[in-house]
């Protein structure tokens, strides 16, 4: 079973050797894993993958090989017991039945009765409207429908939730991947503009051929700086959630961009940009970079690309405290425009199909933010895209 297991890494990417599959079976000999998919899968990825730039892979392969065996264990929701989340049948509401279902009445409403909740609950409860279970209308649980509410546990389905009761762990995407077509990167040639800067440490042969001629066969070599794209690129990369649907798209233009342009800053958010960003998904709590201090680093010749499926709740970008996961003092709406009043040049791309933008409103929202600049993440709009960033 392990060997295949090897033969699998190796398949999806990874440079696992012989040498390191054999420390994982002494480790294992040695009862370093003890009958539990946890401890293998945190042992097997400490023997066997050297840089961490290929956790992401192993993950996939590692998730894709042991399916069905045990599911990795996440954080637990605080005092909300396991089988208040446990999914007990499916919910089917009609098209009718979804209009007649109302919101509670904004952001601060739903806070205090999931906290109202909170303290009155004492048993599980499924199919319900009221209390935090799963399936049924309540805006408290998952695998129901509510057109507002908080998600406790589960998967998100209608990509309603105003806020989502869990701690959860995005992977930094892959800037390696081998990119399956080269449009991406036909597409981000066409924002270039040469300059020969730093050091002069490339041979230059023309000269030097010139200027031995010229020294009656003395040789003479001549050295210039490397010619670089000037052009500087700030990435910002929307992660997790209804983004993980569009991971490869999105390393497909990481690794793109980490080819094509010497000047390249990249930072992590979720759903919107508020006042942190990050750069490594595995320490997003713990190292984070102010958004005022990306400001003042990074000077305004710098273009701007946003990528998101900018599909998330209203409240998000137009309301203090509307951030799905923390508390924001100020609406992500002013965090944008902040961000635009010194970069410009800036463009958004869309991984959702532009025929699909009309039923999400805060796509709307996003595209009257950056000024009509949202393109769909296919060919056609990357063109328009680097159109847009030359100007």
């Amino acid at each position: 079973m392990l060997i295949s297991f090897l033969l699998a890494l190796r398949a999806g990417g990874l440079k696992t050797s012989l040498t390191e599959f054999l420390n994982l079976l002494e480790a294992l000999k040695a009862g370093l894993a003890q009958a539990s998919i946890n401890e293998f899968y945190a042992l097997s990825r400490l023997c066997l993958v050297k840089d961490e730039s290929q956790y992401d892979r192993f993950d996939r392969v590692f998730a894709a090989y042991f399916k069905g065996v045990e599911a990795i264990t996440k954080e637990q929701f605080g005092e909300i017991p396991e089988d208040w989340l446990r999914r007990h049948a499916e919910l089917l509401l009609s098209d009718e039945d979804r209009a007649k279902l109302k919101a509670l009445g904004g952001l601060d409403e739903l806070m205090r009765q999931f906290q109202q909740r909170l303290q009155e609950q004492t048993a599980a409860h499924h199919g319900g409207n009221r209390w935090i279970g799963t399936g049924g209308t309540s805006p408290f649980g998952h695998s129901g429908y509510h057109p507002e509410g908080i998600r406790v546990g589960g998967a998100s389905r209608n990509r309603s939730a105003v806020k989502v009761w869990e701690q959860r762990a995005f992977a930094n995407l892959d800037d390696q991947v081998e990119l399956g077509t080269r449009n991406i990167k036909l597409a981000l040639r066409q924002l270039r503009r040469f300059a020969r800067t730093g050091a002069a440490d490339e041979f230059d042969l023309p000269a030097s051929i010139d200027g031995t001629a010229r020294n009656a066969g003395w040789l003479d070599l001549h050295w210039r700086p490397e010619r670089h794209n000037t052009i500087k690129i700030l990435l910002f990369l929307d992660v997790g959630g209804s983004m993980d649907e569009h991971v490869r798209v999105c390393e497909e233009l990481f690794s793109a961009a980490r080819a094509e342009f010497k000047h390249l800053e990249h930072f992590y958010f979720h759903n919107f940009v508020y006042e942190r960003l990050w750069k490594d998904n595995a320490r997003r709590y713990q190292e984070t970079t102010a958004t005022f201090d990306l400001l003042h680093k990074y000077p305004s010749d710098y273009r701007a690309i946003f990528v998101g499926d900018a599909s998330m709740s209203g409240y998000e970008i137009a309301q203090a405290g509307g951030s799905i996961e923390h508390w924001n003092e100020e609406a992500g709406a002013v965090w944008m425009q902040r961000l635009l009043d010194v970069y410009a040049r800036a463009v958004w791309l869309n991984p959702v199909p532009e025929s699909a933008w009309g039923y999400t409103p805060s796509i709307g929202m996003v595209r009257d933010l950056i000024g009509n600049r949202m393109q769909p993440f296919t060919l056609a709009g990357l063109n328009r895209a680097m159109q847009l960033l030359r100007h």
